[in-house]
């Protein structure tokens, strides 16, 4: 525990449920203090370890593609070239990533994620070397593609909370929440880095360092042996695809990805790449906010409670371009727009975890991960097309509308069985 229950100084503290009671030998009443949901999380023991390794290890999700298309543009002078190559390693991820989940699920974190992710540095080692001493194209999409076997880190982030504390619906509404900002965080910090890295340095050096950060985090993750899930036994070789509900979940999580994709490639074309900024700073603030709430029960209610603010608040930056020039405006509309989108991924990821049966849980959420990227490639290709068929205020017509679809499919299609029992609990 991180406060003592018997301290020197005269007030004697002692941790009960959500507060600290501070009770004063003078004979005054106890005075309950709130503590900070987030502390009580990271005090479980052995919790602020693997989390070190996990950011360290997220961190170059964000950086890998822009490093990718800055390297391979600035030695063979194509945009076109570059953007095709990173297109190809996420639709090899698409299809790796769940064989890697799985694999996970059944011989364990530590025994596949260290070799998968050596794999994957190996990949992009191989692909700085193409890029530097000028190998033909095809060499850039293998070595690309071979990075596809990188796992899920947040993935088994969540798996590692989900088994320290089953049966404790507020705590994992909270670890959830926390590893939604986190991804929030590092995809807002990567892009980042890997530009100043490759500007200042040299153009490999964000792929370099990337790879580097991201082999030291998972041997930092894997270490952690004491807070590692054990294997559960595999009952039956079902898909989580099989699930009761989970087809219209991941199919609004695909339609949720186009919104993110969407926004992005329009935002640009409009304002440039730094202001999308704000619209993650939103939705890691708005994403710590929601897991220091104690969730409702209904977790079906409270997904399309955040579907529809979603869709409500996608239309501000539709809005602000269309009512007004001013950057200003725009840059407030994506931070309010961005406040919905941790909430609803945050909300989601729970219902996959009480979806999926327990011998499968990183399978189920590599999937939705992978309908989300999936989402991004399709938004970010429609959104480049209405921007310009139809111009850069209508392109913002698409991030509504995407929002509304997975509104309207998680409305029709997505069934908790029974009430308030996870899913794995009723096989």
């Amino acid at each position: 525990m991180p406060y003592e229950r018997n301290p020197p100084a005269n007030p004697a503290f002692a941790l009960s449920g959500d507060f600290l009671v501070i009770a004063h030998r003078t004979g005054a009443p106890a005075r309950p203090t709130p503590v900070n949901p987030y502390f009580r999380l990271l005090a479980t023991p052995g919790a602020r370890a693997f989390t070190v390794g996990n950011l360290v290890a997220r961190l170059p999700m964000g950086m890998f593609s822009v490093s990718a298309v800055i390297m391979i543009a600035g030695s063979r002078g194509s945009y076109a070239l570059a953007g095709a190559v990173t297109a190809a390693g996420l639709a090899a991820t698409a299809v790796v990533a769940p064989w890697t989940a799985r694999l996970v699920d059944r011989y364990g974190q530590a025994r596949v994620a260290v070799p998968a992710t050596a794999i994957a540095v190996l990949g992009s080692l191989a692909l700085l070397l193409c890029v530097h001493y000028d190998a033909p194209d095809w060499t850039l999409f293998a070595c690309y593609a071979a990075t596809a076997t990188t796992p899920n880190t947040g993935g088994m982030s969540r798996a590692r909370w989900a088994h320290l504390h089953r049966g404790d619906p507020t705590t994992l509404h909270t670890a959830n929440s926390f590893e939604q900002a986190a991804d929030e965080l590092c995809f807002m910090l990567g892009p980042a880095l890997a530009a100043l890295l490759c500007g200042v340095l040299f153009p490999e050096a964000g792929t370099l360092v990337g790879a580097i950060l991201l082999m030291t985090g998972v041997l930092i993750f894997a270490a952690q042996r004491a807070t590692e899930p054990p294997v559960a036994p595999r009952t039956h070789a079902c898909s989580p695809l099989r699930a009761s509900g989970m087809p219209a979940l991941l199919a609004a999580f695909l339609a949720t990805g186009a919104v993110f994709g969407a926004m992005e490639v329009v935002t640009i074309a409009h304002a440039g790449g730094a202001i999308l900024a704000l619209q993650a700073a939103g939705s890691c603030v708005a994403g710590l906010w929601y897991g220091s709430l104690r969730p409702a029960p209904d977790i079906r209610r409270r997904l399309l409670g955040c579907l529809a603010g979603m869709t409500a608040l996608m239309s501000l930056p539709l809005l602000a371009v269309s009512s007004t020039d001013s950057l200003l405006a725009l840059a407030g509309a994506l931070l309010l727009a961005g406040a919905a989108t941790a909430p609803t991924t945050v909300t989601g990821m729970t219902l996959v975890q009480r979806l999926t049966p327990e011998a499968q849980l990183n399978e189920g959420m590599t999937l939705a991960v992978t309908a989300l990227l999936g989402g991004i490639a399709a938004g970010s290709a429609t959104g480049g097309w209405m921007v310009e068929h139809a111009g850069q205020v209508t392109g913002y017509a698409v991030p509504v509308c995407a929002a509304g679809l997975a509104l309207v499919v998680a409305a029709a299609g997505v069934r908790v069985p029974g009430t308030g029992v996870p899913a794995r609990r009723l096989e």
